[in-house]
């Protein structure tokens, strides 16, 4: 049985506003991320100022750096602010490998969301900056899950994971690969999540192994 969009939203859970601040300050940052949003939505990453922004947010542009650090924080924070962190203790281990795809793959899929990533990753090829951003991003959606479950090699599945979530989204979502950009969704996570389980679950290689 596949995982359901009911099952993928009780394993999953809304993260605060991002960016630096506490919970007063939340207004103030969501403000500052739907300005942001529909200004690199409409001018693109290299043609959107964090002072136009500030402006259109009516606050002062030294908030917004206080807040988002730079434009990359800015970017990566307001494209990403409403994803959810998996819960991958929710479901049975023979199912995380499922989940995670499922999710991924349900995320790009959104049509009020998916242009966003998709921007994201173009702009990370290009931006040294922006793809530390995306790093991060993928540590706390990937790897930190990962780890909550006690998995002492969460970093390096975490990785392998990111590379094969990353590259089904640029073949599919992005260069549009044919037949994969026009399968089922259900189709493509039959094919990718045997390998995100086999990330999960095979044993790390030793450390002799690791320096052949």
């Amino acid at each position: 049985m596949d995982i359901s969009p009911a099952a993928i939203a009780a394993a999953s859970q809304l993260g605060p506003v991002p960016g630096t601040g506490g919970p007063r300050s939340e207004r103030t940052r969501r403000a500052i991320l739907g300005a942001a949003r529909a200004m690199f939505a409409a001018r693109g990453y290299e043609g959107t100022t964090i002072r136009a922004v500030a402006a259109q947010a009516g606050v002062d542009g030294s908030m917004v750096m206080r807040y988002f650090r730079s434009k990359a924080g800015l970017f990566t924070a307001a494209v990403t602010m409403d994803l959810q962190v998996l819960d991958l203790g929710s479901v049975p281990a023979s199912r995380r490998g499922e989940l995670l795809v499922r999710h991924f793959i349900s995320r790009w899929e959104d049509p009020a969301r998916g242009d966003e990533l998709s921007a994201l990753m173009r702009t990370a090829v290009t931006s040294e900056t922006v793809a530390e951003q995306l790093q991060a991003v993928l540590s706390q959606l990937i790897t930190e899950p990962i780890a909550e479950l006690g998995d002492e090699q969460a970093a390096e599945r975490g990785t392998f994971i990111a590379a094969q979530l990353l590259g089904l989204a640029l073949c599919r979502y992005i260069l549009r690969l044919e037949p994969l950009a026009s399968l089922p969704s259900d189709d493509v996570v039959a094919a990718i999540a045997p390998s995100v389980q086999r990330y999960l679950t095979r044993a790390a290689a030793s450390p002799s192994a690791r320096r052949r």
